[in-house]
């Protein structure tokens, strides 16, 4: 799970209980790694050998599923009983004996290849269109599936899947990307994003990337997107109705064990800076479901990005899970309960398409 939302997830683990769910029954995920050879990155760096770890679930002859997980995470961050345990077992949306469910570790992040493997800084820069071409590759070359039936992601997933869905448009059925926005990284969210960077580089102790020891600040910049990224405007209400209580919320999320590495972390949240899915919308092929939560911090409803984009894609529906004291803002769609009905009826209404 991604450092913020593990600091987020701090402060309303007491109103999250709804969330829980007893882990459904599917096959045990396995992992295992693939070498991208002589990998190029959108800067023009070649990487000989490029690292991609990967976790499977199910068997390999079942329809292909690409699960995507959000920044600082990796496969593990979605293997949650409120989303793997809600999806992945019998008669579930995403049944494991029926579908071959697979989950990248993205570049930069969990057991692939980043910069705290020991290259640091000279690691090359890289962003969501790189992380994309080497899950493709993956896909296609490493595990040899030429299409699948869904690509599913949240949060940075989430953005993953709007660049899949245009920039490789036949290679799936139903997209379906959650808790994000085709459009240009702007306004709040990027502007948060860079202060976490600012933070971090400004730290003493960062030492331009050479550290010895994590720098502090990090955790600061960590807690302080998360409060302002995830939880839900009612449940913090309730969960902080006063000073002392929110004092309290602070001082555990502070107090919580946080590892993360400062190169690693600068490269996830930058990655992003140059995210912009929304010029070739029209080129999607695949049915496409949308899903936000009314209340997420970063992709808030109210600015119509979403309503203009659904209108220039051929097949898309739109699901905005309404706010509510059960929703927690930007972590709502780490939830499957809140949209489990409406992805199984995409998966069965859904034409299926060949390259």
């Amino acid at each position: 799970m991604p450092p913020y939302l593990r600091a987020a997830l701090v402060g309303v683990i007491a109103t999250f209980a709804s969330f829980a769910t007893h882990a459904a029954d599917y096959p045990a995920p396995k992992e295992a790694d693939w070498i991208a050879k002589d990998f190029k990155f959108h800067t023009g760096h070649v990487m000989p050998e490029l690292k991609l770890h990967y976790t499977t679930i199910g068997s390999p002859a079942g329809q292909p599923v690409l699960v995507l997980h959000g920044t600082g995470g990796s496969a593990q961050s979605m293997l949650t009983p409120a989303f793997a345990g809600e999806l992945f077992g019998a008669g579930q949306p995403l049944d494991a004996s029926k579908y071959y469910i697979i989950i990248p570790d993205g570049i930069g992040h969990g057991k692939s290849s980043k910069p705290s493997d020991g290259m640091r800084t000279a690691f090359p820069k890289y962003n969501y269109d790189d992380m994309v071409d080497a899950q493709h590759r993956l896909i296609t070359e490493g595990l040899g599936i030429r299409h699948m039936r869904l690509v599913i992601g949240n949060s940075m997933g989430g953005m993953h899947a709007w660049i899949w869905g245009s920039k490789y448009p036949d290679t799936m059925d139903a997209l379906v990307p959650m808790a994000a926005q085709p459009t240009e990284m702007s306004a709040r969210n990027w502007m948060m994003r860079r202060m976490m960077i600012e933070t971090v580089r400004a730290d003493p102790d960062y030492k331009g990337g050479n550290y010895t020891s994590q720098p502090g600040m990090m955790k600061y910049a960590s807690v302080m997107f998360g409060i302002a990224t995830a939880g839900g405007t009612l449940a913090y209400q309730s969960l902080a109705p006063t000073s002392a209580a929110a004092d309290k919320n602070v001082d555990d999320r502070l107090k919580a064990p946080f590892t993360a590495d400062a190169n690693d972390f600068i490269y996830q949240w930058e990655s992003s800076r140059d995210y912009n899915a929304s010029s070739a919308l029209e080129k999607i092929a695949a049915s496409v479901l949308a899903i936000n939560a009314a209340d997420d911090e970063r992709n808030p409803p109210e600015t119509g990005l979403m309503d203009a984009a659904m209108k220039r894609i051929k097949q898309a529906k739109m699901l905005l899970i309404p706010a509510s004291a059960e929703t927690r803002g930007h972590l709502t769609t780490g939830s499957a309960k809140f949209y489990a009905k409406e992805l199984q009826e995409l998966l069965q209404t859904a034409p299926q398409r060949t390259m």
